[in-house]
């Protein structure tokens, strides 16, 4: 089965990115780990069997290799002022491809081909929990149903109920819960979880240098 998988990235500039790791991190570790998240996300995202891998960023690339990585996606501007805003213009913007739509950010780079491949098989809609109360995967078969999130508040504990509820009327398959990376606990957590990732090593080689 063919669908779309639609990554939502920031660009990884020191102080725009994974603030709420500083401190203890500086702007700049704070940004290399966020590179290292998204080249995981890219990265798993293209070898996922079946996903055809979109990459909805915001910010120029500056690191070139993010922008080697990008090369291998198709990408598309961020566009809207809130993040809700961003989200359902995204999906709009990919609705042309005729495709369902896997969405998620660059906050999970724990994820595997195998997860998403499995997380894309859905009736109408699926949604990912996140440990923090948000949610970290929205699937939708008509990504124009995504207008529902736009008066769903973001980043908030009750998130992803509310983005349940904004789904009412569709068959909403729930996927795997996942911990996003969001704190220094959180970066800790999925370290251990995707050892041989870029991110985990990124992770340890900050520890390593500030020890």
């Amino acid at each position: 089965m063919r669908f779309l998988l639609l990554i939502m990235a920031k660009s990884p500039v020191p102080g725009q990115v994974k603030t709420r790791l500083c401190p203890p991190l500086s702007r700049t570790e704070a940004a290399e780990v966020a590179a290292a998240s998204l080249l995981d996300t890219i990265s798993a995202a293209l070898t996922t069997p079946g996903a055809v891998p979109v990459v909805a960023l915001s910010g120029v690339a500056q690191r070139e290799d993010v922008r080697e990585a990008l090369a291998e996606c198709v990408v598309i501007p961020q566009r809207g002022r809130t993040f809700a805003e961003r989200l359902v213009h995204a999906h709009a913007d990919v609705a042309r491809f005729g495709m369902p739509v896997l969405q998620i950010g660059m906050d999970t780079p724990q994820v595997t081909p195998s997860l998403l491949e499995s997380c894309a098989s859905f009736e109408e809609a699926a949604l990912g929990f996140a440990l923090d109360g948000g949610w970290w995967a929205l699937g939708l078969r008509d990504p124009l149903r995504a207008r529902a999130l736009l008066d769903v508040p973001m980043s908030r504990a009750d998130t992803g109920a509310r983005t349940l509820e904004a789904l009412h009327g569709l068959k909403v398959r729930h996927l795997p819960i996942l911990s996003d990376v969001d704190t220094m606990v959180d970066a800790r957590v999925v370290a251990k979880q995707a050892p041989a990732s870029r991110f985990a090593a990124a992770l340890a080689g900050i520890a390593a240098v500030t020890r």
